[in-house]
């Protein structure tokens, strides 16, 4: 099969003939119609985990997936033969990726139906950015009326928290650049969301906005400790990037958030997604030919998410 791929790390990843995967027990073998790029993917290539994961060479990178079920391993029960599925890859190494014309996946975890009425791009793309979003603002326990700053708010991950928080009704701040990006992020709802420019004074821009300090903040990119400095005491921030508790004051309270893709939440975000009540916000599509372009772009700052079509 064609699959994006690495033979060592850090390279720059390729598109390459490997061999086609085999469920094993347990597992279900997908004939992949949608991948996306993700910057877990960007930092396997990188060598980031290095000493982290297993790495299994030829390495196909790639998280998400959507496409049919072609074919289940022993014990598999819950899906089969032209089942349509979509999820994230979570094996205990890095090799098996799913930017490729196939991918086996353990059936218990980290996969679920795609329901009727959600498009396969989209799917091809919720997994993991929609976990990490999802599973940021159920750590922050939004009340509403209260103001969030989402920071990051033009990644895939970030245009996703901007819509759940302002469907919990809370009064969101994103952080974005004038223009192009500022328009995709005011775009992602029909909610008043109010923009600040991080290349400038960010702290200046908030206390603006909200002189007491905000309620709680997403932190998926920039200075965690000073985007804390910019909570009320007692305020609470959902970090995917690493921010410690020892980090910061004692007066606020730092939630660190490592995506569960379990089916549960797959579930819910598909079915949102497929009753218009979420968008998943794929701006390009690539062929999987060109997912080494896709790559680049993702390196790039693309806003939003970029989907490859496998098959």
């Amino acid at each position: 099969m064609r699959a994006l791929t690495v033979n060592e790390v850090p390279s720059t990843p390729v598109v390459a003939d490997v061999d086609t995967p085999r469920p094993e027990a347990g597992e279900v073998l997908v004939r992949v119609a949608v991948s996306s790029v993700n910057g877990f993917d960007a930092a396997t290539a990188a060598g980031h985990l290095q000493g982290m994961m297993e790495h299994r060479f030829p390495l196909v990178v790639g998280k998400d997936f959507a496409g049919v079920v072609e074919a289940v391993g022993e014990g598999v029960a819950d899906f089969a033969a032209g089942d349509a599925v979509f999820g994230v890859v979570m094996k205990p190494f890095l090799g098996t990726g799913s930017l490729a014309e196939y991918v086996t996946v353990p059936a218990g975890y980290g996969i679920a139906h795609v329901p009727a009425g959600l498009d396969i791009k989209d799917a091809g793309a919720l997994g993991l950015a929609g976990t990490a979003a999802f599973d940021s603002l159920n750590a922050l326990h939004i009340a509403p009326g209260e103001t969030v700053l989402v920071s990051g708010a033009t990644g895939g991950v970030g245009a996703l928290a901007v819509q759940l928080a302002a469907a919990a009704d809370a009064r969101v701040i994103a952080t974005a650049r004038p223009g192009a990006e500022t328009d995709f992020v005011t775009s992602m709802t029909d909610s008043d969301v109010q923009v600040v420019d991080f290349t400038g004074d960010l702290a200046a821009q908030v206390r603006a906005l909200a002189p007491e300090g905000v309620d709680a903040v997403v932190h998926l990119a920039g200075d965690g400790v000073q985007l804390a400095a910019l909570l009320k005491k007692g305020g609470r921030i959902a970090s995917t990037v690493g921010l410690t508790q020892e980090a910061v004051t004692e007066d606020v309270t730092v939630h660190g958030v490592v995506a569960d893709t379990n089916a549960q939440t797959l579930t819910t975000l598909a079915e949102t997604a497929a009753s218009g009540a979420l968008r998943v916000p794929v701006t390009t599509t690539y062929p999987l030919e060109q997912a080494a372009d896709a790559f680049a772009a993702f390196g790039a700052g693309a806003l939003g998410k970029i989907a490859v079509i496998c098959s």
